[in-house]
């Protein structure tokens, strides 16, 4: 069965996650896009600040306030947009936990606690939002990682959830297909991207974390999400840099465990820009949020001219191909 999937103004979108970085970026874009918004986190302050100015927008704005660790919480977000909006017809499971530290060093029930948020909690909306959405059809939206493909030091427990969810969402997929379901259902993979991702995190390290460059905006994970909900894709990467490391732990593996372990902790701490305090370490109670961007100061990449290459991939093969024969034409004419 074909996927149709409706434009973002007629569409209902839940997003977990929505408090700060990539799921909010995504939340206030939806919104300003004219979709319908059912937005999910733990911080329930938050939540209600972020709704009010969306709504002040004229969005329209549903809140649930949940842990996606907790089966019960995420059907809870379901009923809430079934409740406010009749259904949904796209589910983003954004929502995730960060840790920094050696595998030896977190305590098991971090390691858990975890694959609680990254992992079973993706699974669980998604099983969830597949079941709604089985006869009528629409999308589901699952934030992967470049490190679903190439695990990161200091990261390994991250970096596990995140192979634990390419692979999950690649069984769903083959399943619902198999079923002719008309799901599309989608991976998102970025790269280091400028949210409160390091601040957030639970710290094993004695420096503060940071994450390594290249740094992207988070809005274009917001643009590879959005896109997502209008154009059935398998997966989509958000920045060039990101998928060449991807590339690495495929094709080089000795070279970029070698990289791994000669930079990957200096990469990662940055004395000098220690977290806030009032964001600090969410992993099992919710912190500070209603923030895009990170506190830290560092470059920041506005484009991806890898993410539109692959929103777009026929016209960027036209364009090469007419930029690459004009850059031969004027050789062609001497040699002739």
């Amino acid at each position: 069965m074909s996927v149709n999937l409706k434009p973002l103004e007629q569409q209902t979108i839940v997003i977990t996650g929505a408090t700060s970085g990539n799921g909010l970026a995504t939340a206030r874009e939806a919104a300003r896009k004219g979709a319908s918004l059912v937005l999910a986190a733990r911080n329930a302050e938050a939540l209600e600040e972020i709704a009010g100015d969306l709504r002040a927008a004229s969005a329209r704005v549903a809140t649930c306030t949940a842990d996606v660790a907790c089966d019960e919480d995420v059907e809870r977000i379901a009923q809430t947009a079934i409740e406010a909006f009749g259904g949904f017809d796209t589910w983003v499971n954004d929502a995730a936990a960060a840790m920094y530290g050696r595998m030896d060093e977190v305590t098991m029930e971090d390691h858990r606690r975890v694959f609680d948020v990254n992992y079973f909690g993706v699974l669980k909306g998604s099983l969830v939002a597949a079941d709604h959405l089985r006869k009528k059809g629409g999308a589901i939206i699952n934030m992967g990682s470049v490190l679903s493909d190439r695990a990161m030091i200091l990261q390994g427990a991250y970096s596990a959830t995140k192979h634990a969810v390419k692979a999950a969402t690649d069984a769903l997929r083959m399943e619902l297909q198999r079923d002719g379901a008309p799901i599309s259902v989608t991976l998102i993979k970025p790269a280091a991207m400028h949210t409160p991702y390091p601040e957030h995190a639970r710290n094993y390290m004695d420096e503060p974390a940071r994450l390594p460059p290249i740094l992207y905006d988070p809005r274009l994970v917001a643009d590879a999400i959005l896109f997502a909900a209008e154009h059935p894709k398998r997966q989509l990467y958000v920045g060039g840099n990101g998928f060449l490391i991807s590339l690495g732990g495929r094709f080089a593996k000795r070279a970029s465990d070698a990289a791994m372990k000669a930079f990957g902790r200096r990469l990662q701490t940055d004395e000098h820009q220690p977290a806030p305090p009032a964001t600090k370490d969410n992993l099992y109670e919710p912190r500070e949020d209603g923030s895009i961007d990170g506190h830290q100061d560092y470059y920041v990449r506005r484009t991806s001219l890898f993410l539109e290459a692959q929103k777009r991939p026929a016209l960027t093969l036209l364009t090469a191909t007419a930029g690459l024969g004009l850059f031969l034409l004027p050789r062609w004419g001497r040699s002739s």
